[in-house]
C-alpha cells in the first residue's frame, strides 16, 4: 500500500478511502462524532493548483464519503467546508475538504443552539492542526500499541490514540467495502 502523506505528514494508518486523486481520513481531533477530512493525492496548496481530473475526483470522494459517513453516525445532514488558502484559515498547505456530520435539534448535534458555531470551532481546529499532526506523528512512532497522542485538546474534544483512529479508519473502510459488494450484486 503506497503512503499517503498530508502535506508532509504520513497519514496512511487514518486512511479508510482512497481513489487514484483522493483519499479520506479520519480526523486526530474531530469537531463531532465522524468528522473526516477528504484530500487530494497529490499534494497541492489551493484548489486551483489542482487538474480538472483531480477537483472532480476530489468532490466526487466528498460527495460518496459524506454518503456513507452521514449514514455510518446517525447523521441528518452534512457540515462541508474548504479553506483554501492562509487568509481562508488553511493551515495546512495541502488542499482538504472537511466533512462533519450534522444532526436536527433534540439529537446530540452539539453546535444545535447555534448551528453557525460550528465554523469558529472549525477555523481554530484548522490553526492547530499542523502541530497536533506532527505530535502526534512524533508520538506514535516513539512507540508502539495505543499511544496518548499528545494534543492541545479541550475537554469537549479529547486527545484520540492512534489505535482509536485506526480502529475508526477499519470500521469506516468496512462500510465502503460493504456498500461496493453490495453494489456489486
Amino acid at each position: 500500500m503506497r503512503e499517503l502523506l498530508f502535506s508532509t505528514i504520513d497519514v496512511t494508518r487514518q486512511a479508510f478511502y482512497r481513489t487514484p486523486h483522493a483519499y479520506a481520513i479520519v480526523n486526530l481531533k474531530p469537531i463531532v462524532p465522524g468528522h473526516v477530512l477528504v484530500i487530494p493525492t497529490r499534494v497541492a496548496p489551493r484548489l486551483a493548483d489542482l487538474s480538472s481530473t483531480e477537483v472532480a475526483s476530489l468532490f466526487t470522494s466528498v460527495q460518496h464519503v459524506g454518503r456513507v459517513v452521514e449514514r455510518a453516525y446517525g447523521a441528518d445532514s452534512l457540515t462541508i467546508a474548504c479553506q483554501d488558502g492562509r487568509a481562508a484559515g488553511q493551515s495546512v498547505s495541502h488542499v482538504h475538504v472537511h466533512i462533519l456530520p450534522r444532526k436536527l435539534a433534540g439529537r446530540g448535534d452539539p453546535f444545535e443552539h447555534n448551528n453557525d458555531e460550528i465554523y469558529p470551532a472549525l477555523e481554530d481546529a484548522e490553526t492547530a492542526l499542523p502541530q497536533d499532526l506532527r505530535a502526534a506523528a512524533v508520538t506514535a512512532s516513539a512507540s508502539a500499541g495505543a499511544v496518548r497522542l499528545k494534543v492541545d485538546a479541550d475537554e469537549a474534544r479529547p486527545p484520540r490514540t492512534m489505535e482509536d483512529m485506526v480502529r475508526e479508519a477499519e470500521w469506516l473502510s468496512e462500510l465502503f467495502n460493504a456498500e461496493s459488494d453490495a453494489a456489486a450484486r
